[in-house]
């Protein structure tokens, strides 16, 4: 019998149609064939993008030029520009703004053919440094409220450039995404004095059905209501509302893990489409006993079409405690 689960942080209810019950074998993943041809992000091809914001090489590598390891650039299709005003404004019950805001593209090696799944703990824990770096610079300009990093992987996650790269954007407004986060964890610590990532993850370490794997500091999970076929959380152990205020010790075990549980991903279904999203705080906030920051990946298995469109659920056919136990015991 079909289940309906409800999401205990943002109410959000998922229907687990387990008579579709899918293995990872049921979903049919065909590998993009590559387009071939230029690619901006090779190296090489750097004057064809914006000049870079940030890059990681030895020290004899200058800007702009072959011989980096990372490199951080303006999107050169910008969905927000940077320069300007908001000059905020109504139109009778309507408000708007001018689109001020940053997009920037982290492109992640420089190795066309190297998948995020396929790089080594250490290029991913540049990728991760990447991020705090880049959110810690946006977050000096007191236009932007936050910055949401994430990742496109494969056409039908929506990426439209072959070479592995990531994407931020500083927003001047909070996304409504974020403020439901932080409002369902605030309501629960009004009544319990606890955060409700840290009691998940206390549950999940207890019932061990959901765990796809662990270090001391990180635990991926599945999800208890979980919107995607073989969705993963990552969380760090220890309370945390900021993800730029980690550690050294913090990034290397958090590149491990993030290294795992792609690597188990693609064993189950290779070359899987899928995006990942970094929840954090949003920017000069103060530590926030209510709120935990967290990756959240979701593989692209499953279409939302008009049931899930009119009435906000998912259609899950996997469910979570099956797609941890495939992640678990895929053989690394």
């Amino acid at each position: 019998m079909p289940e309906l689960r409800k999401d205990p942080v943002l109410g959000r209810w998922i229907i687990i149609a387990k008579e579709r019950g899918k293995r990872p074998t049921d979903f049919i993943v065909e590998k993009s064939e590559s387009k071939g041809g230029f690619c901006p992000l090779c190296p090489g091809n750097e004057k064809t993008t914006p000049p870079e914001v940030l890059s990681y090489g030895d020290s004899a590598h200058m800007p702009n030029t072959p011989g980096w390891t990372l490199r951080v650039v303006p999107n050169k299709y910008p969905a927000l520009i940077i320069e300007g005003d908001l000059d905020k404004e109504g139109e009778g019950i309507y408000d708007k703004m001018n689109g001020i805001g940053a997009h920037e593209v982290i492109i992640e090696s420089p190795n066309h053919d190297k998948a995020f799944a396929d790089l080594p703990p250490l290029k991913i824990l540049l990728v991760l440094k990447a991020f705090r770096d880049r959110i810690t610079d946006l977050g000096r300009d007191p236009r932007f409220k936050y910055v949401m990093v994430f990742k496109n992987f494969g056409k039908a996650a929506g990426a439209s450039l072959e070479h592995s790269h990531s994407q931020l954007v500083a927003l001047p407004i909070l996304p409504r995404m974020v403020l439901s986060e932080l409002e369902g964890g605030r309501s629960y610590y009004k009544y319990k004095e606890r955060c409700i990532y840290c009691d998940i993850i206390r549950q999940e370490i207890k019932l061990k059905t959901r765990i796809v794997c662990q270090n001391d500091l990180f635990i991926v999970i599945a999800p208890y209501a979980p919107r995607s076929p073989f969705e993963m959380w990552i969380l760090p152990k220890r309370h945390s509302s900021s993800y730029i205020n980690q550690d050294d010790a913090s990034f290397h075990a958090l590149a491990s893990i993030f290294s795992e549980c792609m690597r188990r991903l693609n064993i189950c279904i290779p070359n899987v489409p899928y995006n990942f999203v970094l929840h954090c705080a949003p920017l000069r906030s103060e530590p926030l006993e209510h709120y935990h920051w967290h990756f959240e990946i979701m593989p692209k298995l499953t279409q939302i079409a008009g049931f899930e469109w009119g009435s906000g659920f998912y259609i899950n056919p996997t469910p979570p405690e099956d797609a941890a136990k495939f992640l678990r015991e895929a053989k690394l």
